[in-house]
């Protein structure tokens, strides 16, 4: 029951990295590759502040770091023509010396003792069970952030933003400058992987100068299999659909690391797997259908 229950925590808090990821992959159509550097960076900065006293700081500060990660990679990308990709696996180098020299050049931090949001929420409503209160409060962060992210979608800006991902050239002849829109767009991409990390830090008590190793792929892993339930619709349903299969992919590698098949260090392999998996299962059921129109068209044309 405890691990349900863990897993149900740690995938509503990674899935505000999961929706950061569907922002950069699905609605801007550009895979981001600074997720990496820009959770371990939300980490970092959240860590930091925690000890010193301000864990509320440290969350609206590593938002903040995420966000300029973001640009960073948007201005590579937009003015110096570097290829998306290129862009984000620069940012990402840059940011893990970056993420050391915030960590004081240490691998890791331990908030043992700190205050962070997680020690006082469970310390104001002490009537509910540590495992209770701590599954509340990230429920309501997880839907926080997604209703906020639907609602921007739905302004202008993000009309702006959803636009450019699905015909730029489109967006340009409508007076509507593109690299604007894109800087914007890994801006609130990276913001929210950052919040992420920020608010693992101060969940698990420790920030790891690794921790950022393989987000990418555990952010794709969740909006697929978001998608293989939900589908492709729209883009608050996306959001829905990532957040979702945040919690799905997690409840997926707690039965796979309960089982001894898989030793603990196959994490990394475990995580490959599931998303090879569900990168297949929709062209499966492509081929299902095409197979299925095929018999059918047979059948008709030999009557």
């Amino acid at each position: 029951m405890n691990v349900i229950i863990s897993s149900f925590q740690l995938g509503l808090l990674y899935a505000l990295m999961a929706l950061g990821v569907y922002i950069a992959f699905r609605v801007l159509n550009i895979p981001d590759l600074t997720v990496d550097g820009s959770f371990t960076l939300g980490l970092a900065v959240s860590a930091v502040l925690s000890i010193h006293g301000h864990p509320y700081l440290g969350i609206l500060a590593a938002t903040a770091a995420g966000a300029l990660a973001g640009i960073c990679t948007g201005l590579l990308h937009t003015k110096v023509k570097i290829h998306a990709i290129l862009s984000g696996i620069l940012t990402m180098t840059a940011l893990y010396s970056i993420n050391l020299f915030i960590m004081g050049s240490s691998a890791n931090i331990s908030l043992m003792g700190a205050p962070t949001l997680f020690s006082r929420f469970t310390a104001t409503f002490s009537f509910m069970s540590l495992d209770i209160a701590r599954l509340a409060l990230c429920f309501v962060l997880c839907v926080i952030v997604t209703a906020l992210l639907a609602l921007l979608f739905k302004t202008k800006l993000g009309l702006s933003i959803r636009a450019t991902g699905d015909n730029e050239d489109m967006v340009r002849s409508s007076s509507i400058n593109p690299d604007f829109t894109k800087c914007v767009a890994l801006s609130v991409s990276n913001a929210c992987v950052a919040l992420s990390g920020a608010f693992i830090a101060q969940y698990q008590n420790f920030a790891d100068i690794s921790s950022g190793s393989g987000m990418i792929i555990i952010g794709l892993a969740s909006v697929i299999i978001g998608e293989a339930v939900f589908g492709k619709r729209s883009v608050t349903i996306g959001l829905i659909s990532a957040a979702v299969g945040s919690i799905a992919y997690r409840m997926i590698m707690a039965i796979a690391m309960q089982n001894k098949f898989f030793p603990t260090f196959a994490l990394k392999l475990v995580s490959a797997i599931i998303v090879v998996i569900a990168l297949a299962i929709p062209v499966i059921q492509q081929k299902m259908k095409d197979n299925k129109i095929r018999k059918e068209a047979t059948l008709h044309a030999n009557r």
